[in-house]
């Protein structure tokens, strides 16, 4: 086992397959010359030559559409977006075209690619650049969402991304856990999309979680243990396909959820996993389902705005109180 950076963990996931297949490139605004805006892809170009290794202009729909066309000639394009708020620009390719390709040509015309890049708030960037997109794109039949909270599990899931799966993946990053340390095996690994991971194993309550809300999930359940209670954490890792089934025998064991994430509250992740949580698992509920969002509006510059808006290990740990009826 080594210690490495989450970028680093990226980048090896990129470059061991670019090793073992040259139908794999990386494409997007200065992944080259640049080594990457957060140097995901520094040396890459070095190795793999600027065939494979292609800087773009700054053109988000223009190099999306290059790399649709791509994957559905047989390539298996890799597309770096500075960040998912950017992509926006490129949403008619990977929604009119990439998702959609498939069943309009009769499982005829497949789209093996993967976007990816940093998502969400990364601190005090505006409200421009801070939107969390998981739930946005998991509402696209076709797509498949990925949103890792470490290196280890981001490698797996990226190799596994890019060598296995025939549809279009949404990798999603976040820019304040490039530099985090995680343990990763010198041995070759993947890991399959659409398994959540016990993070921590508890008994009083669920919580459920995904990318950098992790941490504050972990922090508050070493918090509620100061005061004797167990919480079990389990990350989602994949958001489409969704693996509802470990959350609800966990709650099976804990007869308690709340959910953490930074998504936007209408029509969130949280949303979806209530709803299949109560439908499926209602006689093991013994208090209402809970979930912690961001502000259910654009995330502010200022400082202290952001950190009222953005979920905390404070707010996790009186939520969980109250679904266990101990606030007074």
């Amino acid at each position: 086992m080594r210690q490495i950076a989450f970028r680093e963990a990226l980048r090896e996931a990129m470059s061991e397959e670019m090793r073992r297949d040259d139908r794999v490139f990386l494409m997007g605004e200065e992944v080259a010359e640049y080594n990457g805006a957060y140097k995901v892809s520094q040396g890459m170009l070095q190795e793999f030559g600027a065939k494979r290794v292609i800087d773009t202009p700054i053109s988000e729909l223009g190099f999306t559409a290059i790399g649709v066309g791509a994957a559905q000639n047989g390539l298996r394009p890799v597309l770096e977006y500075m960040t998912w708020n950017f992509a926006v620009l490129a949403l008619d390719q990977i929604l009119n075209t990439a998702s959609k390709m498939l069943a309009m040509s009769g499982g005829q015309v497949g789209c093996p690619i993967v976007f990816r890049g940093p998502n969400g708030s990364a601190g005090q960037l505006g409200a421009q650049h801070s939107t969390a997109f998981e739930s946005y794109y998991a509402n696209i039949p076709g797509l498949k969402v990925v949103s890792p909270s470490n290196g280890y599990d981001a490698k797996g899931l990226l190799k596994q991304a890019i060598r296995y799966e025939e549809d279009p993946v949404i990798f999603m990053e976040s820019e304040v856990m490039y530099g985090d340390k995680s343990e990763v095996p010198d041995e070759e690994y993947y890991i399959e999309l659409g398994k959540a991971r016990v993070a921590r194993p508890g008994t009083d309550v669920t919580i459920v979680s995904y990318n950098k809300m992790m941490k504050v999930s972990l922090a508050a359940a070493a918090e509620l243990e100061k005061e004797q209670i167990s919480a079990e954490v389990i990350d989602l890792r994949t958001i489409r396909p969704l693996d509802w089934m470990t959350v609800l025998e966990s709650v099976k064991k804990t007869n308690r959820l709340v959910i953490v994430e930074e998504q936007w509250p209408f029509g969130s992740v949280s949303s979806e996993v209530a709803y299949t949580i109560q439908k499926e698992g209602f006689d093991y509920l013994d208090a209402p389902i809970r979930r912690l969002t961001a502000a259910d509006a654009p995330l502010h510059y200022a400082g202290n705005l952001v950190a009222a808006a953005m979920p905390s290990v404070e707010k996790t740990v009186k939520m969980v109180k109250e679904v266990m009826y101990l606030n007074k």
